[in-house]
């Protein structure tokens, strides 16, 4: 349901306990979804439900009587959906709290996602190329630290919110993640909403609050730039088409030019790091719909940037596509054969990434391998028919 962020994000605010608020909109939405006539405001509906649930759920348990009678007095949502401050922003505030410095900070990105952006445990499990068990373990023990150390629902005083800082930024890095990988909308048409638009959304809303923080900037950038070839993204059968292959004409320029604008402030700052580096990556690629080319050797070295500010596998395979753009395919095998981190093979760019190289090295065989392991790893469906179709091209 569209509803279920913000009403869980509300529910966890009200409640103080994060699995509470998740079970009781499962309960409410159920029961939503057996009415013979939707309720004219599903969001209100589903928030005074779902409480009025955990409140019988607590007075049954009989525990935390005190806070269940101080709820029950508390009005309808539609009191809270009518205040100044718009519930979408209820979100951004239970992100700061999901990001609290007591948790890993690994953790505290999966805890967002889970609860703010109602990814699936699998999703999640991908962008961090774990198995979903581990990852269920992980967000499990997450809430549970969140109840047993009575960390507070309620926003930080904005003298700490740069310590939970770079733990926002990566949630909604890895949210928008699996949005841009989702060329086709699967995913948000799960969740009951455009993911991509709400992080976009978000990203701006942090760095409308935090201006002088240069990688608050250099996301939104990242964002900006990354949704502005949203209508390039698909064909006429609904494939993906690969960023060297789209018709830049179709990119939105509005979004570029803003991108552009704010990834300058963001150098004004004189502190760089790596969103402003991805960002700067990107803008590159832009440039292309300028001057009708991709600079390749700016692009090497900012990956090179990017490896010694946040080394990790996924940024050496993007170096390694970007190498092979100026010295070869075989150049970018060796040093994607080169990367030692043994979970590449629970990643699908990783696999993709062979295919093309290996294919442009004449290895056809080897490259319908390559694109064999990654159909196995189950792409969404608009990634899944590029996959087939140069899979046929090369069989």
């Amino acid at each position: 349901m569209a509803a279920r962020p913000r009403v869980v994000a509300a529910l966890a605010a009200a409640l103080r306990d994060l699995d509470a608020a998740e079970e009781a909109f499962a309960d409410a939405a159920a029961t939503c979804l057996a009415l013979a006539e939707p309720p004219r405001d599903v969001a209100a509906w589903l928030y005074v439900a779902a409480r009025r649930r955990a409140i019988d759920a607590i007075r049954k348990a009989r525990a935390e009587a005190r806070t269940a009678d101080a709820m029950a007095g508390v009005s309808d949502m539609a009191d809270i959906l009518n205040l100044p401050e718009p519930i979408p922003d209820e979100r951004l505030r239970l992100l700061f709290i999901c990001c609290h410095p007591a948790l890993a900070a690994e953790v505290r990105a999966a805890l967002a996602l889970r609860v703010i952006c109602g990814l699936p445990v699998g999703a999640i499990a991908q962008l961090f190329v774990v198995s979903e068990a581990t990852m269920f373990q992980r967000i499990t023990r997450a809430k549970a630290k969140v109840r047993e150390a009575g960390i507070a629902f309620e926003p930080p005083e904005r003298r700490h919110w740069l310590e939970r800082l770079d733990a926002v930024l990566l949630a909604l890095e890895l949210a928008f993640t699996a949005a841009y990988a989702d060329a086709g909308g699967e995913l948000s048409a799960d969740i009951g909403e455009d993911l991509g638009a709400e992080v976009e959304r978000l990203a701006l809303l942090v760095a409308e609050l935090l201006p002088q923080e240069p990688e608050a900037l250099g996301l939104a950038a990242l964002v900006l730039l990354a949704r502005s070839r949203a209508r390039a993204r698909l064909d006429a059968e609904g494939a993906m088409v690969p960023l060297s292959r789209q018709d830049a004409a179709k990119w939105d320029f509005a979004r570029i030019e803003r991108a552009r604008t704010i990834l300058g402030q963001a150098a004004e700052r004189g502190r760089s790091g790596p969103y402003q580096v991805m960002a700067a990556i990107q803008l590159t690629h832009a440039r292309r719909a300028y001057d009708g080319a991709v600079d390749w050797g700016a692009v090497l070295r900012l990956y090179d940037v990017l490896l010694a500010l946040r080394p990790s596998p996924m940024v050496a395979l993007s170096r390694a596509l970007a190498l092979a753009q100026l010295e070869g395919a075989e150049a970018g095998l060796a040093a994607l054969d080169a990367l030692p981190d043994h979970r590449l093979a629970l990643a699908r760019p990783w696999h993709v990434a062979r295919a093309d190289l290996l294919a442009k090295a004449g290895r056809a065989g080897e490259a319908v391998a390559a694109l064999d392991a990654a159909l196995a790893l189950e792409p969404p469906r608009a990634e899944r028919l590029w996959l087939e179709r140069r899979r046929a091209q090369l069989a």
